[in-house]
Parts: structure tokens; C-alpha cells; sequence
């Protein structure tokens, strides 16, 4: 794509596990490692990344020449969604074939400018908008987010088994709301079980990128439009995004990135 060298999707087999709240601040964990990053919003029923960036409604994208749209700026990421183009409240009725065509269309008519990475923020299931993007563009890895539930964990194996029947790698599980700390009393319970993100990681031979807490502050910040890596970005959230970020840049750029030229004597 032009004006983009990476592409990296996050995806779930199902709604609801916090995918979208992972992608914006995975996003802003790269853009502060020192990369240039975007967002790009895929579900189209439900876009999202409008209110967690703080884009006030009623925003619009700038026409740049014809048939094509500037991304929006939020937070030092490039951005496009759907929620840019259309009132909030307005429910997108429509089939399967016009939905991936929008999606083409936010994808190949926004004029990115100069990304290293543009993470896709993709609906939940394995449908049209998936297939869409794994046969139209070439997508570098897929990230899943799940939480360690039984149920969440045999809807991430369809998202993982869909990627790899595209030939997309998997770059990791992100494995949220892993443990619930009580703000009264500083008990900690994992309150949707323990140990799915590494059973799903180890049974396909890939990694656990990271784990989140069940918290109200990283639900309230997002709403606020201030994700956790901005909000906080000293904090333990934020640092754990910035781990997840460096392993992904290293399994897409390379372990180790550019070591130059290994120099050897003889006699």
C-alpha cells in the first residue's frame, strides 16, 4: 500500500474482549517507541476509535485531490473510521458486499502519509471484512485479543485458524481482563479463569504478547478519549502496551533490527 510499510491486524473471534481498546493503545505504544503509526477503524456496524481518540463528532476527513481523503490526527496517530464519514447514531443496514466494499474504500482511498505501521482494528468473526483485507493488501501479522474464558478462547482459535488459511502469520495473543484486583480490599481474582492466553499461545505455537487487568481506569480513559498509553504513559498499562509494541516490531523488522556487517580475520 502507498504510504504504508506494515500492516498489522487485530482481531477476536468474538465481541466484546476488548479488541479495540488493545488496538489504540498498541497503536500509541508504537507511535511511542518512535515509529509512524495508524489506525484504521474495519468494523464497519460498530466503529469505535472515533471516541476513544477524542475525534469530536461531526468531524470530517479533508478530500485530498479525487477520490481521496486525508486521514484524521489524534494523538500523533494517522486514523480513519467510518464514524468520520457518518452520524454516530446512524446504524449501517447493510449486507456483506457493501460493507467490504466500504472497507476497501477507507482503506485504499486514505492518502496515509509515510506510516511504518498501520494497524487495522478488525470486526469480531471471520467474515467478509477479514477476507477482504487478508486477499487485498499484505498484511504483515495478526494480533488476538481474548481473555482467558473458555468461550472466548474457541472463538480466538477460529480467528488464529482463519489467519493461518490465509497465510497471515500470528504475531501473538493478547490475553485482557486476566485479573481483577479489588480497589477496596487489594484482592486480586481472575475472574474468567487463568491460563488461556498461554494454553492458546503454546497450542498453535506463537506467543503471549502480553496481559491486561479487568480495570475501570483503562475502560474510563478510552471512553474519556485518552487511552491508558497517553493518560498514564508512565504507568504500568502503558509499559505493558510498549513491551507488546517491541515484540511486534521485532517479529515484523527482525530480531535484533540492522547489526551491519560481521568483520572476521584470517591469516
Amino acid at each position: 500500500m502507498e504510504g504504508v510499510k506494515h500492516i498489522v491486524a487485530v482481531a477476536s473471534g468474538k465481541g466484546g474482549v476488548g479488541k479495540s481498546t488493545v488496538t489504540v493503545n498498541l497503536a500509541l505504544a508504537m507511535a511511542a517507541e518512535g515509529y509512524r503509526v495508524g489506525v484504521l477503524d474495519a468494523d464497519i456496524y460498530g466503529p469505535s476509535q472515533a471516541q476513544m481518540l477524542g475525534v469530536g463528532e461531526g468531524v470530517r476527513p479533508q478530500a485530498s485531490g479525487e477520490n481521496q481523503f486525508l486521514p484524521l490526527e489524534a494523538h500523533g496517530l494517522q486514523a480513519m473510521s467510518m464514524a468520520f464519514m457518518v452520524d454516530v447514531r446512524e446504524p449501517m443496514v447493510w449486507r456483506g458486499p457493501m460493507v467490504a466494499g466500504a472497507f476497501q474504500q477507507m482503506l485504499n482511498q486514505t492518502r496515509w502519509s509515510d506510516l511504518d505501521y498501520l494497524f487495522v482494528d478488525m470486526p469480531p468473526g471471520t467474515g467478509d471484512i477479514q477476507l477482504t483485507l487478508a486477499q487485498k493488501v499484505p498484511v504483515d501479522g495478526a494480533v488476538i485479543v481474548t481473555t482467558p474464558q473458555d468461550i472466548a478462547l474457541l472463538d480466538a482459535r477460529k480467528g488464529i485458524e482463519m489467519f493461518r488459511k490465509v497465510k497471515v502469520p500470528v504475531l501473538g495473543v493478547v490475553e485482557n481482563m486476566s485479573l481483577h484486583t479489588c480497589s477496596k480490599c487489594g484482592h486480586s481474582e481472575p475472574v474468567f479463569g487463568e491460563g488461556g492466553g498461554e494454553r492458546i499461545a503454546a497450542e498453535y505455537d506463537t506467543r503471549v504478547l502480553g496481559r491486561l487487568p479487568l480495570s475501570m481506569g483503562i475502560r474510563e480513559q478510552v471512553d474519556g478519549g485518552r487511552p491508558s498509553v497517553v493518560a498514564e504513559p508512565d504507568g504500568e498499562v502503558a509499559m505493558t502496551f510498549r513491551t507488546m509494541a517491541r515484540q511486534v516490531a521485532e517479529q515484523i523488522d527482525g530480531d535484533g533490527g540492522d547489526q551491519g556487517p560481521s568483520i572476521s580475520f584470517s591469516e
